[in-house]
């Protein structure tokens, strides 16, 4: 049987995000968004709290770029956990787990034009969508003939 396990969100990180280690070294970070629910009853806004983990340079990019409040997108697996607290009752915690992370920009950045630039070092962290690409110059570019001879 066919299975797709994919979450795509976008929300606010509840909190700073806190960078761990593992005993082997490797980065961890798990962190909290708060993501609003459409249609709920009218004039209300409900909210989804959501755990998210990354591991390695996910985890670092997160740790580096993120604060309390910003907004983040997040392309993830939903992943359960089971556990037996100190009274020995099964406990389970759902997550996601982070495949991609990006920024979000907001009307508020747009309009005040700022700029996020970043050094080829930094921009390892990012997903391929925000890393450094040099802009083609003009003779670049291939003329597109008349249109009648375009398939479509």
């Amino acid at each position: 049987m066919a299975s797709f396990n994919k979450l795509i969100l976008i929300g606010n990180l509840t909190a700073d995000p806190e960078v761990k280690q593992t005993q082997k070294g490797t980065s961890v970070c798990s962190f909290n968004i708060a993501v609003n629910r459409k249609y709920a009853k009218e004039g209300e806004q409900n909210v989804d709290f959501i755990t998210v983990v990354a591991w390695r340079e996910r985890a670092e990019f997160v740790g580096r770029f993120f604060k309390k409040g910003k907004p983040i997108l997040v392309c993830g697996q939903l992943q359960s956990r089971t556990w037996a607290d100190k009274d020995g009752q099964r406990r389970v915690a759902w997550e996601c787990v982070a495949d991609e992370l990006s920024f979000v920009s907001s009307a508020k950045d747009e309009q005040s034009n700022e700029k996020t630039s970043f050094s080829r070092e930094e921009s390892s962290y990012l997903p391929d969508a925000y890393a450094a690409k040099e802009t083609p110059s003009a003779d670049e570019f291939e003329a597109v003939c008349d249109d009648d001879t375009l398939p479509f």
